[in-house]
């Protein structure tokens, strides 16, 4: 009994030191928030009391340095008391530093702080900027801007575009100054030259420096263009050249230009104008029309899609009346009886033409006291018909011309008549030898007086000996090359065909005439150099005792073999007699050599081709 009754005295002892003990105090338990939104000069943390300790919360917040384990003896902010997370803000910061953070929250015991985080600031830089296309473009003008989009933490303190005719243009070129601040601007580019090329850039200042935005370019619209006017030349009553230089097109295509003229200043191309191509460069320009013994006032001019401009402006005189100048044509479609010439009247002098034509005679230096024809007034070319004239006779023709001034005359041309044409127009020259009258160059018609075809072989070497009566031609070897000089050759069957090789009143000479001009000339023996054509160009060396005396002027047209060969041009001339020695032979044709002075005589064979030279009937 004693026993349990120590034992409840114990145990209720125990009970009542217990009832009398207290807890001991504590502070507040909280963590730091990881940093965010961090910029050049605020970021943002917090932290999350989790935990209040003995006693209620005071006061809470985060605390920051720029050294570890910050205290609320450093920065710090103070947010509303009590248990859960909060968010705080952390201002005027250091830009490009790095911090240290804690949360802390204090109560009655005394302060807790959180984990320590750290964070560095971002880094000021110059602005980011573009800048704007450009826009209104004008001569002297153009509109752009840009767009700041972000000042990198330092304020923008001034703003706009540079521009300059070089790539990257800076603020020490021409600029404009259009605020502050972020954003799009607007900036109005002036004083500009026209049709160049300029390079634009925004810009954007701010502490840290000057930013460019991306570069653009721009042409600006085209200027007239640019020329000078090129001195007065070739000055005469009616007409004198100038001309220009288009140095620069204002940067529009020139469409036209030329020089514009006018008896009074300031000629425009509403007065007398030439027309002298497109684009730029030198160009040439012929005043025409103009009045002798006047003052004229020229420009050149040049147009683009602008406008025309005009070159500095130049005056003239021109040269008072004179004769006027004149060419004469070449003699053409020379026959027996007529030709054709003529003349171009190139300057009337500055005085109209009255008459113009051709005057000729058989003497020098003919005047319009003379033959003369009359073909029209004024300038330009003209063409004369000369008829009546003497067969084989030679003339001396000119051009004339007639102002009130007087007659001018162009150069003195001389021409033969023909004596006589062959079938195919072919025109021939004669020569008196004795009293007989030789045509003067070997025949080269392809037609029979009627206008009938002398036929030829294909080939030209091709062998006709098995025929009964051949007629033909051929140029020699085939080549009418060397008809021009040489003419043709034929058969014998050709030459005595009554359809007649040679033209009206002309014929092939028989045995006899061959005779009597040899006789003439002195015998067989001597009269072949006197024949001949002199020097080596038609004949081969040494063409021996040549002197032509006689006028005749043989020439070595060589022969055709009738077998087919053709031989020794250069070398002989061998013509064809019209009498018949048998049914095989001819009678009587002729021969000369390069190499000695006789004329030979042979009977050859008809089917041959040999030369003709045409006599006139008696």
């Amino acid at each position: 009994m004693k026993n349990i009754i120590r034992i409840t005295g114990l145990i209720l002892l125990i009970f009542i030191l217990h009832s009398c003990k207290k807890d001991k105090p504590t502070p507040p338990i909280i963590t730091t928030t990881n940093v965010t939104e961090v910029s050049y000069t605020t970021a943002t943390s917090g932290g999350n009391v989790t935990n209040e300790g003995s006693s209620a919360i005071l006061s809470m917040g985060i605390c920051w340095n720029t050294s570890p384990s910050p205290t609320i003896e450093n920065s710090k902010t103070s947010e509303n008391v009590g248990l859960g997370a909060f968010v705080s803000s952390m201002t005027h910061l250091v830009q490009n530093t790095k911090y240290y953070v804690r949360g802390y929250a204090t109560n009655s015991v005394g302060i807790s702080f959180g984990n320590e985080v750290t964070f560095t600031t971002s880094q000021i830089a110059v602005p980011v900027l573009t800048t704007t296309v450009i826009t209104s473009i004008t001569q002297t003008n153009a509109v752009s801007g840009g767009n700041i989009s972000d000042d990198k933490g330092g304020s923008v303190t001034s703003r706009g575009i540079c521009w300059g005719t070089l790539v990257n243009p800076t603020i020490a070129n021409d600029k404009t100054t259009d605020g502050e601040g972020t954003g799009s601007f607007v900036s109005n580019l002036t004083g500009l030259v026209g049709n160049t090329l300029y390079y634009v850039r925004a810009y954007a200042t701010n502490s840290v420096g000057t930013q460019y935005g991306n570069q653009v370019n721009f042409t600006t619209s085209p200027l007239m263009p640019t020329l000078t006017t090129t001195s007065i030349s070739s000055i005469t009553q009616t007409i004198a050249s100038s001309g220009g230089n288009v140095t620069n097109d204002g940067g529009a295509a020139v469409s036209a230009r030329g020089i514009c003229w006018n008896t009074i200043s300031g000629p425009t191309t509403s007065n007398s104008k030439t027309i002298e191509g497109t684009g730029t460069g030198i160009f040439t320009s012929s005043m025409t029309g103009l009045t002798a013994n006047t003052t004229y006032y020229l420009r050149a001019y040049a147009t683009n899609s602008v406008g025309t401009a005009y070159g500095s402006e130049i005056s003239f005189t021109t040269l008072p009346p004179t004769p006027p100048i004149i060419t004469t044509t070449e003699v053409s479609s020379i026959s027996t009886t007529t030709a054709n010439s003529g003349g171009s009247v190139t300057s009337d002098g500055g005085s109209q033409i009255m008459v113009r034509g051709v005057c000729w005679n058989t003497a020098p230096n003919p005047t319009i006291d003379n033959n003369k024809t009359s073909n029209g007034t004024g300038i330009g070319n003209f063409t004369s018909n000369i008829t009546s004239l003497i067969p084989n006779a030679t003339y001396y023709l000119r051009s004339y011309a007639t102002n009130n001034v007087g007659t001018s005359y162009g150069i003195e041309l001389t021409f033969k008549m023909f004596a006589v044409i062959d079938a195919d127009g072919n025109g021939y020259y004669s020569v008196t030898i004795g009293t007989q009258t030789w045509i003067l160059e070997n025949l080269k018609t392809t037609k029979y007086n009627n206008g009938n075809i002398i036929g030829t072989t294909t080939p030209a070497t091709l062998d006709i000996s098995a025929e009964t009566t051949p007629k033909y031609q051929w140029a020699y070897d085939g080549d009418e090359s060397n008809v021009a000089t040489y003419g043709r050759l034929y058969t014998w069957y050709a030459v005595t065909d009554s359809r007649n090789v040679c033209p009206i009143e002309w014929h092939v000479p028989t045995d006899a005439d061959w005779t009597n001009l040899t006789t003439y000339l002195g015998g067989e023996s001597i009269a072949g150099g006197k024949l001949k054509e002199t020097g080596t160009i038609h004949w081969q060396s040494p063409n021996t005792g040549a002197t032509n005396e006689s006028g005749f002027s043989a020439l070595p047209g060589g022969y055709r073999n009738n077998t087919g060969p053709f031989w020794w041009i250069k070398f002989n001339a061998n013509w064809w007699s019209s009498s018949e020695f048998n049914t095989l032979a001819s009678l009587g044709t002729r021969y000369l050599h390069n190499d000695d002075i006789i004329v030979y005589t042979s009977n050859d064979v008809k089917y041959s081709g040999h030369s003709v030279r045409c006599l006139k009937d008696n």
